[in-house]
Parts: structure tokens; C-alpha cells; sequence
């Protein structure tokens, strides 16, 4: 049986209208974000979105982790729909354009100390390593690769900027819960409607708000990785006169040689 309603319908209904809100807001208000820098770091989001999602879903698609019903996406490339490449685009969109709201700044020197990089890349690191050994089982499989495919992404994050983002985690927090709850909402309607269908095989059983908690757990993680990435992005290009040239390190190299 045909299902009430397609993935692209899914996007027409709940995923362009406040996207196309926010971004008309951002653009008008003063105090939001907008212009070259959070733009080129949203693009930069949207390029890493599906480079690194594209992987993932093909592997686990043809797993049976999840599945589309009848007539509910167009077409395919690989194992994934074209609807699923399409909402890595409009996700990290979607949840910038949020973001753009409640700009999440401080004056902070991108010089943190070492012992607080190591905890974020160890942080990380230990996330995928929980990952990894969950995937060996049949009913933590998909939360696993959830997991392992996250924590190396973490690790870059939290390794460069915890601090900073510890600094501006009230914004951060805000910027996250938002659309997360929004998604959760979209996602356990669309498993209502039998557009997707999460494998009770593969998953572990609990559920949060009624969804799986490996479905709530992607949408959480990938807005994570989105607002981090921007937020971060941004304090970088504001600091960026702390960092120093390449013509000013080999300056710096052969001074000491000479010394030497």
C-alpha cells in the first residue's frame, strides 16, 4: 500500500516553511548572523554533511537498519534515496538558519589549554570506541554505528574549541535543543506514515518521545556537528590574527636554526 505521503512531501511540508522563515528572519534582523562568513561556514557544513553522511546511509540501507515504504521516494543513487541526499543539504540549513538567531560569541583566544583539547579528543575518541564494540551486536547495531560514526567528528570538534564552546554553551544548548525536538517531531511522523521504517532487529527497543532512541540520538548528533562547526568556524575567523602565517612559522624555524 502506497503511503499517504513522500519523503519529497515531507520536505515540502515541514522542512522548507521554517526554513524559509528563518532565513527571511536572519536576513532582516540586525542582531542575526548573515553575510559572507556564517554563509561560507554553512556551506562548508553542507559540504561536510554529505561527504561524510553519504557513507553511513549506504552502508546501513541495504543492512536493513531502516527501509522506505512503497512509493515513498522517487528514486535512488547508490543505496540511498534521493530525498535522503537532499535533507543533508537542508538540515544543516535548517538548523543554521536557527542558529543564525542567537549568535553564540565570546572574546576568547583561540589558545585553550592542552589538557582541556586532550579531554575533547579523548571524549570523542571513547564515544567511538563505545561504537565500535556495540556493533558486534544484532540489537545495538544501528546505535553503534551511530557511535562510531560520530566520535571521530567529536573528536575534531571538542579537540579544538571545548573550551569555547563550554564558554558560549547556553546559546550552543539552544541552538541544538530547537531543531532537534522539530526533527523529532517530522521524524516519528514520517515512521507514523510508514515513509521510513526503523528495523526492530537493530535497534535496541527504548524510545524517547515515542521515537527510537537511535533516531533521536542522529537527529541530536548531526545538529551537534552543525552548530559546533559553525559556531567554531566563526570564533576562528575572529581570531584569526592569533594564528600565524605560513611565512611567519618558516621565519620562526630558521631563526631558531640559526640560533642553533
Amino acid at each position: 500500500m502506497a503511503v499517504p505521503l513522500t519523503y519529497f512531501g515531507v520536505h515540502l511540508a515541514f522542512i522548507l516553511p521554517p526554513l524559509l522563515i528563518l532565513g527571511w528572519l536572519a536576513f532582516r534582523r540586525d542582531r542575526a548572523w548573515w553575510g559572507v562568513r556564517p554563509l561560507s561556514g554553512l556551506g562548508i557544513m553542507i559540504g561536510l554533511a554529505v561527504v561524510y553522511t553519504t557513507p553511513f546511509t549506504n552502508h546501513l540501507i541495504p543492512e536493513s537498519v531502516w527501509w522506505y515504504g512503497e512509493g515513498a521516494v522517487v528514486t535512488t543513487i547508490w543505496h540511498t534515496p534521493i530525498e535522503e541526499y537532499l535533507f543533508f543539504v537542508l538540515q544543516p540549513i535548517l538548523t543554521a538558519f536557527w542558529l543564525f538567531q542567537i549568535p553564540a560569541t565570546a572574546d576568547r583566544s583561540l589558545a585553550i589549554p592542552l589538557t582541556h583539547r586532550l579531554i575533547g579528543i579523548g571524549g570523542g575518541l571513547l564515544i567511538a570506541g563505545i561504537g565500535w564494540l556495540l556493533t558486534g551486536g544484532t540489537s545495538t547495531y544501528y546505535l553503534g554505528w551511530l557511535l562510531l560514526w560520530s566520535g571521530p567528528i567529536l573528536a575534531i570538534q571538542w579537540g579544538f574549541g571545548l573550551t569555547y564552546l563550554w564558554t558560549v554553551r547556553r546559546p550552543v544548548l539552544v541552538a541544538i535543543a530547537v531543531p532537534t525536538l522539530y526533527l523529532w517531531i517530522v521524524d516519528r511522523l514520517a515512521i507514523e506514515l510508514g515513509i521510513w521504517v526503523i528495523s526492530d532487529t537493530y535497534t535496541t527497543g527504548h524510545m524517547l518521545l515515542g521515537l527510537p532512541i537511535e533516531e533521536a540520538l542522529f537527529f541530536l548528533l548531526t545538529n551537534v556537528f552543525i552548530v559546533q562547526g559553525i559556531v567554531m568556524y566563526l570564533w576562528l575567523l575572529d581570531r584569526i590574527h592569533e594564528v600565524p602565517t605560513l611565512s611567519q612559522a618558516l621565519t620562526r624555524v630558521g631563526a631558531t636554526s640559526d640560533e642553533s
